[in-house]
């Protein structure tokens, strides 16, 4: 078991805030094990609170070690707080950090300075998505006995993940060419990470329909020198973007975890046996989509007539079967329904319409919907206007409980979530 600390800033530079308390805590004999991404949420308030503490935080999660005690690490927590300007003010005030020890070891603590669990850790959405893409399945000791994923889709309202796309083909059907020499693809994952991006996929294949396979030697010339100048930059930051690779050629997957890469996408669905033997072996996160064909070929979809919901369930129980037999730890694996995958426009749109037939499988989901064809019937062939239709798709599927979103326009739709999050 571990102790997971929360860490919260809404005051000055909030990530360099997170960044260097995480830096005070190690100092201070902290060990940190794991850093989740970073989310943003409204502030909490109190009725009639002045309307200028309404500054929205980030938020993260680190799971830890100590050789501390539980009082121990609260003094030095404090003292890491009064280090970064911490000084004392009326409950929830603005403040440039704010640590609380969320959980220790599976124990439950109750004294007159410490309660752990940390009270309302189950109710607070902007606790359980960082500590959701650290633990899925973590029991919270809080009395209810339901894990974090439990907890996740139990709240009213639940913040996800923004992974941004960088296509780094000259066949995109989105952005093919644009993204081909590192100025570029710095340029748009540092882009995409102060937008609110938590995941920065980087794609050398184009999966479109019609494109042309291309062999894994072909596609690591593409992806790997751009992936290790990415991987390089972030290496020494505890707050960062997650680096994923889009691909489904295991040696591709291989080489790219060698690299830094923290997700593998694979767009085959982690079916063959060589990307599940690699799984077995590496702790990274792990995308499974369905899907019919590959590249996408709009003449094999499954029939018209068919319940989309039920064939997927078929094919996701059977991928759970396996994955358990071969051994993976299931709270790395990610899925997703492959929208425009073999399905139609319709079926597209039943599947994002009843995401949560799928959260009974116990895994996290990532829907990748951003300016695909099923949108054809109902919004124009601009970009703008898909991105716009996208948009509002994204807001739906939060409203669903949905993990991680995987989008073309970042910064429309960290905006208008945060909208939409400040009224919901």
């Amino acid at each position: 078991m571990s102790i997971y600390l929360g860490l919260g800033s809404n005051v000055g530079d909030r990530r360099a805030q997170l960044e260097s308390a995480l830096g005070a805590l190690e100092r201070r004999g902290v060990r940190i094990a794991r850093v989740s991404p970073v989310v943003e949420s409204p502030a909490m308030l109190p009725a009639g609170a002045p309307a200028d503490w309404n500054l929205p935080f980030l938020n993260l999660v680190a799971e830890c070690g100590t050789d501390a005690g539980p009082q121990q690490l609260l003094e030095r927590v404090k003292a890491v707080e009064g280090d970064l300007g911490r000084a004392p003010a009326p409950r929830w005030a603005p403040r440039p950090i704010d640590i609380d020890i969320l959980l220790w070891h599976g124990e439950r603590i109750a004294g007159a300075a410490l309660t752990v669990p940390h009270p309302g850790i189950s109710s607070r959405p902007f606790v359980i998505a960082p500590l959701l893409a650290l633990a899925p399945s973590l029991v919270v000791p809080d009395g209810a006995a339901k894990t974090v994923l439990e907890h996740a889709r139990a709240l009213p309202a639940h913040i996800p993940l923004w992974m941004g796309i960088v296509n780094l083909t000259p066949d995109s059907f989105s952005d093919g060419g644009v993204h081909t020499e590192w100025s570029t693809v710095d340029a748009a994952i540092e882009h995409m990470w102060n937008a609110g991006a938590q995941i920065v996929d980087l794609g050398a294949e184009s999966t479109r329909p019609g494109a042309v396979p291309l062999t894994a030697a072909a596609e690591l010339g593409r992806l790997l020198p751009m992936l290790e100048r990415a991987a390089a930059k972030h290496a020494r930051q505890l707050v960062r973007p997650r680096i994923s690779v889009d691909t489904y050629h295991p040696e591709t997957a291989r080489r790219a975890l060698e690299a830094g890469a923290d997700v593998v996408n694979d767009v085959s669905g982690l079916t063959s046996p060589a990307m599940i033997e690699l799984a077995a072996e590496h702790d990274a996160d792990w995308i499974a989509m369905h899907q019919v064909t590959l590249p996408a070929d709009p003449r094999r979809t499954l029939p018209p007539d068919a319940d989309v919901c039920a064939e997927v369930e078929r094919w996701l129980e059977g991928r759970l079967e396996r994955w358990t037999r071969a051994g993976l730890d299931l709270d790395r694996i990610l899925f997703d329904p492959g929208i425009g995958f073999g399905k139609d426009a319709l079926q597209s749109l039943t599947l994002m319409r009843n995401l949560r037939r799928f959260h009974k499988y116990g895994l996290r989901c990532l829907v990748g919907h951003s300016r695909k064809s099923f949108m054809q019937s109902f919004g124009h062939r601009s970009m703008q206007d898909r991105d716009l239709a996208t948009i509002g798709a994204s807001l739906g599927l939060c409203a669903q409980g949905v993990d991680v979103l995987r989008v073309h326009d970042v910064p429309g739709h960290v905006a208008a979530y945060r909208g939409w999050a400040h009224v919901s």
